[in-house]
């Protein structure tokens, strides 16, 4: 097979084998890729090619639309998460991108600080910042409006953005086209928080596929199958993720975990014993400050279990 020139073209789009790229000139092909990178020793992740990758074409010639992927362009920065295949392997998620936004519910479903702040260490540990989108504000009573309000205050201490919104409403969504504007933004959270309803907001014309939360398990219903970036009409581009149920930590050690805790590290360095993990030793001045409602209680015990969680002799 002959190839025409190498083209520079961007990942919009992965299903596995097959991925749709775009050039700086709009041109949109289906490419798949040169079979040397399958192995490649210095790749080990399940997928060596993520969407948001900026990689090197080879059109196929005589072919319509076609192309092969030759060459892969060094990352700014990526996301992972354990991979489906299995908890000891690693997926990238999305890569070169500027912010990520977590998309969150205090109901229907509702989604927990423990699924919150392991998406916010692990965005914290590949440099990446976080918005934190708060939907479904229409069917929150009182008692869900004083757990968000509680919520927006601990992350807004951090220095993290809190957005609430009620995407089937149309309400909030414009600060949130604010924050996507001009930047390339990874949206992600658990399914049936209307992830895919915002995205329709914001992406006029896009239309993707909804569907109610289960009735009888309070669990969403997974809409998205794959990761596929999208063009924001006024600049920037908006890549939407698979619902995940479970944000599984990859390639954190233990001893690291409290670094990526962003709350926690004006106090890390104060403890008795350089290598204080935080939990039982004498001295701690994290521990301290939780007693004396410095740090919020809640994140402390999602360190502590986020900690437990990582199995030490992986690393």
């Amino acid at each position: 097979m002959a190839y025409l020139c190498p083209v520079q073209a961007r990942i919009y789009k992965s299903t596995g084998s097959w991925y749709t790229v775009k050039t700086a000139t709009g041109d949109v092909f289906q490419a798949r890729m040169k079979g040397i990178f399958k192995k490649d020793e210095d790749i080990t992740s399940t997928n060596p090619i993520a969407v948001g990758d900026e990689v090197t074409i080879s059109l196929e010639e005589g072919e319509q639309g076609t192309a092969v992927i030759t060459d892969i362009a060094a990352r700014k920065n990526y996301i992972v998460r354990s991979s489906p295949q299995g908890k000891h392997k690693k997926h990238i998620v999305a890569a070169n991108l500027d912010q990520a936004a977590l998309v969150c519910t205090v109901k229907e479903p509702r989604t927990s600080q423990g699924f919150i702040d392991r998406f916010l260490v692990t965005a914290a540990a590949y440099h990446v910042p976080v918005i934190l989108i708060f939907n479904k504000k229409d069917v929150y009573k009182a008692k869900e409006m004083d757990k968000f309000a509680h919520w927006k205050a601990v992350y807004e201490s951090i220095g993290y953005t809190v957005v609430l919104t009620a995407a089937s409403l149309d309400e909030g969504t414009d600060e949130v086209r604010e924050l996507l504007k001009g930047k390339t933004t990874l949206i992600s959270g658990h399914s049936g928080v209307g992830k895919s309803t915002l995205i329709n907001r914001v992406v006029p014309g896009l239309e993707l596929r909804t569907k109610n939360v289960s009735g009888w398990s309070g669990k969403g219903l997974h809409t998205t199958t794959f990761a596929e970036m999208f063009d924001l009409p006024d600049g920037g581009t908006l890549i939407d993720t698979p619902g995940v149920r479970e944000f599984g930590i990859v390639d954190i050690p233990r001893a690291e975990l409290s670094h990526y805790f962003l709350d926690m590290q004006p106090y890390i360095t104060e403890c008795q014993f350089n290598n204080c993990q935080h939990l039982d030793e004498p001295g701690c001045a994290v521990k301290e400050a939780v007693e004396a409602g410095n740090l919020d209680m809640e994140r402390y015990l999602s360190y502590v279990a986020i900690w437990h969680s990582i199995e030490e002799n992986s690393y």
